[in-house]
């Protein structure tokens, strides 16, 4: 055998060894990129702790935050809103699918608004501690006999109330509304035995309240301001508190039921 033929047969056979070294360090890259061999880790099915496979990375990233629901203020606000825009579009536009689109939605929110209001009565009906007609009867046959119980119970607190209570009447000889207004507050002082000291603010007479007396100042130790006239005011000598009943002309009923109000009723019960 020949020195050329002899290296030719060393180099074949140096040539399997170097193709093995270079399939076995193609493997182990393509195993080190996610891509192992077939037979190694395919039909042997080998995990990843024969280095077949590696472990996806966690996912660090923060979850994004879910919007918030709603308030029942904000959905009502963006159906207003969505309402007003329909109802705009209309009218810029009145196209027979603009005007479809506002009708529609807007009777949307118009059986909204009947079924909260038929609730509503449903709730009064079976729920007499939230019914306020119960205390204050708006049909008219309540009204009238709440009314007539009510005057009834004033006509009682007012004849008993002389004996604590007593009016100041300011007045003017110069004012027309004090001659309207004088009798009467005079038919409601002697219904009721109330007595009343007239005070005349220019020092003018009075013919209804023949005892009156001039103005030296007791409206302002009152705690009046002003000189509006006819003004009435009731002291109330155990207190001796004053309370504004009202200025200008007031019916007999008026004066009767404010008086009532302000020493019988508590603020927001009679409402």
């Amino acid at each position: 055998m020949s020195k050329f033929t002899r290296i030719c047969a060393a180099v074949l056979a140096l040539m399997p060894m170097a193709v093995n070294a270079q399939e076995a360090g193609t493997s182990r890259d393509t195993i080190d990129g996610q891509s192992p061999d077939d037979f190694y880790c395919g039909e042997r099915r080998l995990g990843q702790w024969f280095y077949c496979s590696k472990p996806k990375p966690r996912d660090t990233r923060p979850a994004s935050p879910q919007a918030p629901e709603p308030s029942a203020a904000e959905r009502m606000a963006a159906i207003a809103k969505e309402l007003d825009e329909l109802k705009a579009r209309a009218i810029l536009d009145p196209s027979e699918e603009n005007v479809i689109a506002y009708v529609r939605f807007q009777r949307e929110q118009l059986d909204r608004a009947s079924t909260f209001a038929d609730t509503w009565q449903r709730a009064l009906w079976q729920h007499p501690d939230i019914d306020y007609t119960l205390q204050r009867p708006v049909s008219t046959v309540g009204k009238r006999a709440w009314l007539d119980n009510r005057k009834a119970d004033r006509d009682a607190v007012l004849t008993s109330l002389s004996q604590r209570y007593g009016l100041f009447y300011f007045y003017a000889q110069s004012c027309g509304a004090c001659e309207l207004f004088a009798p009467i507050l005079r038919s409601v002082a002697d219904s009721h035995r109330m007595a009343v000291m007239a005070v005349s603010m220019d020092g003018g007479p009075n013919k209804e309240f023949p005892n009156y007396v001039v103005d030296t100042g007791q409206r302002a130790r009152m705690g009046l301001t002003g000189n509006e006239t006819p003004a009435l005011v009731l002291f109330d000598t155990q207190t001796k508190r004053t309370i504004p009943v009202g200025y200008g002309i007031l019916s007999a009923d008026e004066i009767m039921d404010r008086i009532f109000m302000l020493t019988n009723t508590k603020v927001g019960s009679d409402y």
